[in-house]
């Protein structure tokens, strides 16, 4: 393969204390709800080797399902928590060793994303900080502290799971308005305990989160936290208004015990807060001094929500986030879509073939390989 130079920084290996990649490209999650009964099966296999296979750095799995009754809106998403689904994930993991690769699952409890009835458990109640689906649509009864203590615990057991399978690392989904989120978010968290008021109280959850897993898998295991400023429910919300609001909702989690900050956003290119250049990532870079990864519609031209919405997102070069990349304005670097319709993403960009990039339309989604 001949090598454009300007590609250099996307190839320079990943060194942290707990975490060695041979380059800078992940695999971002995705949902594809094609586990039958939440089991991965040789489909899923094949589908993750051939992403390996292409040279990607990290491999995040699509959204797993921790053990609650309400953490699935759908059977077909996978479970990390039945003996027969495990299995799966370690056929997943033995054949992205084969190829080279590494791999993290992201494990996700879905929240108020759940509409109640929906999922493996019908019956059970649609979790949620405070009953709020929206910030004026209450849909039930606020998370006791007890079920609250239930869900941090399966979190960390999870994470036991994956470390005792071999995985190389652990992702906690706290983004895009699932429960995680719906925590941190003053629009959904109207709770008057310590899980609630103040940003940093938002922030408990997450951190109880974050905790429970350090004390399970060890200091020696990477831990990395996916977080968004927007949400399902509202594609402008956010978090923090400014960088100092951004520390105050991440620095608890930070020293709960997270390695690695995940930084999720629609179009990577956008500036987070007036008066800099610097995305979410590099925000977050910036302010708690740890490795992070930035994502959101790299090499493709229109952001994931317009494509599903029934837009066609075209290919789009990707000079600015290299220049970016190698200015250590951000570590790592997640591709979502571009690698489903591209398993060979990172060769074709490398070499200086990029005008051969496949576009990618919602379609390909049924793409296994």
């Amino acid at each position: 393969m001949t090598q454009v130079p300007a590609m250099d920084a996307m190839l320079k290996p990943f060194e942290s204390t707990k975490l060695s990649l041979k380059n800078r490209l992940v695999m971002a999650p995705m949902t594809r709800q094609f586990s039958p009964g939440g089991v991965p099966n040789q489909l899923v296999v094949d589908y993750y080797r051939r992403r390996a296979e292409g040279d990607v750095g990290l491999i995040i799995t699509e959204g797993t399902t921790v053990d609650h009754p309400a953490a699935s809106f759908d059977d077909k998403i996978p479970n990390f928590h039945s003996e027969e689904a495990l299995a799966g994930w370690k056929k997943v993991v033995d054949a992205v060793h084969e190829a080279g690769g590494k791999i993290a699952p992201q494990l996700w409890h879905v929240g108020c994303a759940r509409k109640p009835g929906t999922g493996p458990h019908p019956e059970h109640p649609t979790a949620t900080p405070s009953g709020y689906a929206l910030p004026d649509k209450k849909v039930g009864e606020p998370l006791t502290a007890e079920e609250i203590d239930g869900i941090v615990r399966a979190f960390a057991t999870a994470a036991g799971k994956a470390k005792a399978i071999g995985f190389d690392a652990v992702e906690v989904h706290g983004a895009h308005g699932y429960l995680v989120d719906d925590f941190l978010w003053e629009g959904l968290n109207k709770r008057d305990d310590r899980y609630g008021g103040s940003m940093a109280g938002r922030s408990t959850f997450a951190a109880d989160i974050v905790a429970a897993i350090r004390a399970e898998v060890g200091e020696d295991f990477p831990i990395i936290f996916r977080f968004s400023q927007w949400k399902q429910q509202d594609y402008t919300a956010k978090l923090a208004q400014s960088p100092e609001e951004l520390f105050d909702v991440l620095y608890p989690i930070s020293e709960a015990g997270v390695d690695i900050f995940h930084c999720s956003t629609r179009r990577f290119w956008e500036p987070e807060f007036e008066g800099s250049d610097l995305n979410l990532a590099g925000w977050t870079r910036k302010l708690l001094g740890k490795p992070v990864i930035t994502v959101g519609s790299v090499s493709l031209n229109e952001e994931f929500i317009s494509t599903f919405q029934g837009g066609s997102a075209e290919t789009a070069d990707i000079n600015d986030l290299v220049n970016r990349l190698a200015a250590n304005e951000f570590d790592l670097v997640a591709v979502g879509r571009a690698l489903i319709a591209n398993p060979d993403w990172l060769h074709t960009v490398t070499s200086g073939s990029q005008n051969k990039l496949r576009s990618f339309d919602k379609s390909l989604l049924a793409e296994l390989v």
